[in-house]
């Protein structure tokens, strides 16, 4: 069952790296096929299996040679590894596929985050009502926890990022951010909200310290919050 399952994670992660791509520039993910980003030539099909193709290419398309972006297989391997945690996790039960899901948005937001510093708000703000809904057609937690969770998420983050900006006259926490810790709350509740921030927060901390280091910079250096929510709610999700 796992073999299968972790197959699955590999196509089902193919598929993520076309959201992570084209949502942000608003394309259908969907149609048309996938290109080369180099020279825009349609991908043959053989040249699109999971892990398998980017080995086989050596990271290169088969027409430009140019490189492919090692997003790629990174992205496949992550959500084939998660499919395996989540169905070790809840079984093959309703709240399997609800947050298998969950954890594939988080995903697509943490990748589009690091490459271009912006969560859309098709997936943040798209996700409080999905979160909501899961809480009544899935009793994934009391859809009061869920509604508290939204609102106090949206709430402290906005407070907390307005109060920055006066502080220091410059912008520290983006609204996508803010947006993005109300759907954390809708899915996981409310008491979720200050685990997944320590979490969260220590590990931004330790990243942004080590990259302070590495390049000799201040803290001043533009580091996205995103990925270390995501990070912090699927901590609080398998591990508390």
């Amino acid at each position: 069952m796992e073999l299968l399952l972790f197959l699955f994670g590999l196509i089902w992660g193919s598929f993520l790296n076309v959201c992570i791509f084209r949502i942000p520039e608003e394309k259908s993910i969907i149609w048309p096929r996938s290109r080369c980003r180099h020279c825009n030539k349609n991908i043959v099909w053989y040249d699109t299996i999971p892990l398998i193709s980017y080995l086989i290419l050596l990271g290169k398309c088969r027409f430009c040679k140019k490189g492919i972006s090692s997003q790629y297989p990174l992205v496949e391997l992550l959500t084939a590894i998660f499919i395996i945690i989540t169905y070790r996790s809840f079984g093959l039960t309703s709240l399997f596929g609800v947050y298998y899901f969950f954890v594939s948005i988080l995903i697509v937001i943490s990748f589009i985050d690091l490459r271009l510093r912006i969560i859309p708000d098709v997936l943040s703000l798209g996700g409080i009502p999905l979160g909501l809904m899961c809480s009544l057609v899935f009793k994934t937690i009391p859809i009061k926890d869920a509604l508290l969770g939204a609102l106090i998420g949206f709430g402290v983050l906005f407070l907390i990022s307005v109060i920055y900006e006066k502080i220091t006259k410059r912008e520290g926490m983006g609204g996508g951010d803010v947006k993005l810790f109300s759907m954390l709350g809708a899915f996981l509740g409310y008491k979720a909200l200050l685990p997944v921030m320590l979490i969260a927060s220590l590990s931004g901390l330790i990243v942004g310290v080590t990259v302070m280091i590495i390049n000799r910079s201040n803290l001043k250096q533009a580091i996205p919050f995103g990925p270390f929510l995501a990070l912090g709610a699927i901590g609080y999700l398998f591990w508390f």
